[in-house]
């Protein structure tokens, strides 16, 4: 299985977009008055906007009162909709203030989908619910899978929900468990029944779990415990609020020397947290780019802020249910694919083996070998060592056994040995 990103637009897409921009310029123009009704507007207290009148074919209410309060409101260039066009993945800068605090403080606001993707589930609960591409979605989720858990059910069981999406595509008992006792947009949260849930509650959640997981990833493995996510804030309608981490890790690509081994070291220690720890859940990362992580600004800590496509297994249910080959190692095949931000891996066999070195592989081959390519770069977020460092040469060898291992089982004894020396090099030391 690939994940492929197309590499970066050439002179053409520039071209385009000036022209977009151009274009965009008149508009503004034309539009004036309803332009600056847009900026001052606090579109974030209008329940529409926030899409909260398709709930429960949406991802909570946690946090309503708060966008309902007037407590979020959007950054600068966030308030005007005629940008919207450009905003592809419909992420937001926002501040966030309680009444009592004299502060704000950045939040990111995620939609979880293309504005593509949303009508294309509106039309898909339509569909299954009434044969029709529109309909009045209140009335048609109880009409759909999305509402089989409904009514005096007692557990979610992965009979139900397996293969909806990369966090179940094979959830154990103990996984699911966890989900539901960790479900934030619930009054009742801390309980593992599911029949604790109100009807909309469980639609939601199931909802969220087949469109995109990541508010669940969050919830079930937050960062207030040491998992290397960004904080889940809450919900309102079809808008989800998470704390602002920093910059993204692209933007470090040729920060000093010193910073770039620090955050290699980080992203190697990501990797082993994700795959070996004393939950016994190995959580695999099938999207890996320089995109996909942030670098908080004062601890200058690596997070991951993009986790809709994490694959979580349980090591405990492997080792009990003893599928063929589950104690053999499983090395992750290398492939050039000459393209950005790609890997080849099986969600079958991520599930079926107890110990996987594809997360070493992820961040070596995509963020940190000479192999990774990003936005037309090459060479990877450990380019252009210092001379002593390039002449040693051991740095180049762990680099490429890590990405593209020459031993067998060479990647994990590389991975091991890369994480000791980016600790030396960085004074990391344990």
């Amino acid at each position: 299985m690939w994940r492929l990103v197309p590499p970066k637009l050439g002179r053409l897409s520039r071209s385009l977009k000036l022209a977009a921009l151009g274009s965009l310029l008149v508009l503004m123009v034309l539009h004036s008055p309803s332009l600056l009704a847009s900026w001052q507007r606090n579109e974030l207290t209008d329940r529409r906007f926030l899409q909260l009148n398709k709930c429960p074919a949406c991802f909570g209410t946690s946090w309503c009162r708060r966008f309902l309060n007037g407590q979020v409101v959007f950054e600068a260039w966030g308030r005007l909709r005629l940008l919207d066009f450009l905003n592809v993945k419909n992420v937001y800068f926002a501040q966030y203030g309680e009444p009592r605090e004299s502060g704000r403080r950045r939040v990111v606001l995620k939609r979880l989908g293309s504005q593509r993707e949303l009508a294309q589930l509106d039309q898909s609960i339509c569909k299954r619910a009434t044969g029709r591409p529109r309909c009045d979605l209140l009335q048609a989720m109880p009409r759909t899978e999305f509402a089989r858990l409904n009514g005096d059910v007692r557990l979610l069981t992965p009979e139900a929900v397996e293969g909806w999406s990369d966090l179940v595509h094979c959830p154990s008992q103990r996984l699911l468990d966890r989900l539901v006792r960790r479900y934030a947009e619930t009054k009742d949260s801390g309980s593992f029944l599911l029949r604790n849930l109100k009807d909309s509650e469980r639609m939601q959640l199931l909802l969220t779990l087949a469109f995109n997981p990541e508010p669940l990833v969050l919830q079930i493995f937050p960062s207030d415990e040491g998992w290397p996510f960004a904080k889940y804030l809450g919900a309102c309608g079809r808008m989800v609020a998470v704390n602002y981490v920093g910059e993204e890790l692209w933007s470090y690509f040729n920060a000093p020397w010193e910073k770039r081994v620090d955050l290699a070291w980080q992203l190697m220690e990501i990797a082993e947290q994700l795959t070996n720890n004393d939950f016994e859940f190995a959580l695999y990362l099938l999207d890996v780019s320089f995109d996909n992580f942030a670098v908080g600004p004062r601890d200058g800590k690596v997070i991951i802020v993009d986790a809709e496509n994490v694959l979580v297994a349980d090591k405990r249910l492997i080792r009990q249910n003893k599928p063929e080959n589950w104690d053999v190692w499983y090395e992750s095949k290398f492939d050039d694919c000459d393209k950005e931000a790609c890997l080849s891996f099986s969600k079958e066999i991520l599930c079926a083996r107890s110990t996987v070195d594809h997360n070493y592989y992820a961040v070596c081959q995509n963020l940190l070998s000479r192999h990774a390519t990003w936005r037309g770069t090459s060479g990877g977020l450990l380019h252009d060592p210092p001379s002593e460092i390039a002449k040693d040469g051991r740095l180049e060898a762990l680099l490429d056994e890590c990405a593209n291992p020459k031993k067998r089982y060479g990647r994990f004894q590389a991975a091991k040995e890369l994480r000791e020396y980016l600790a030396q090099l960085s004074n990391n030391v344990r």
